[in-house]
């Protein structure tokens, strides 16, 4: 019934718009005038260089701070837990244990407020979103350290390059 209600008025407006003369534009091409205004303004306003981190990494995030005429740095570490959003309202929340309470604090991505954002460690997750670390309590909420394939060959080299090195060093001792 409400679909049909819905349907009915939708056509008696046009009906009526049609009766008075006005014109309706489909709404498909009203989005792709209005777009390419929104992008061109959005554009201003989004950082130049880009932040990398993803979810589930462990970041510091560095924030402007005013104090009177001064400004100062303040530092939030945390895990990102989430990102939404895209252009100038993309945002990010990071959560931090702090004497036994969670805390999260969202931030928007093109800040100018943000100086830097600082990854100490990336979390292998195989979500978008990481709301389920809320319920978890101490050691439940770390998340297992991301390795690439890149940094681990790069690493199984360096060791065996150190064991042979070390060989060789034991064989011109004796």
């Amino acid at each position: 019934m409400g679909e049909n209600s819905e349907n009915e008025k939708s056509m008696a407006r046009k009906l009526a718009s049609e009766i008075n003369g006005e014109t309706t534009r489909p709404r498909e091409l009203e989005e792709t005038m209005i777009k390419p205004l929104i992008k061109q303004v959005e554009d201003q306003y989004l950082r130049k260089e880009p932040l990398n981190f993803e979810i589930g990494d462990t970041v510091d995030v560095h924030q402007r701070i005013l104090e009177g005429d001064k400004e100062r740095i303040q530092i939030f570490n945390g895990v990102v837990i989430a990102r939404r959003g895209g252009g100038t309202r993309e945002k990010f929340t990071v959560r931090r244990i702090v004497s036994g309470e969670g805390v999260e604090r969202t931030f928007p991505y093109n800040s100018p407020k943000i100086a830097k954002i600082e990854v100490k460690r990336h979390g292998k997750v195989r979500r978008a979103k990481l709301f389920y670390l809320r319920d978890r309590i101490g050691k439940a909420t770390k998340l297992v350290e991301r390795v690439d394939r890149a940094e681990k060959e790069a690493a199984r080299v360096a060791k065996s390059e150190a064991k042979t090195a070390a060989r060789a060093k034991s064989k011109e001792v004796s």
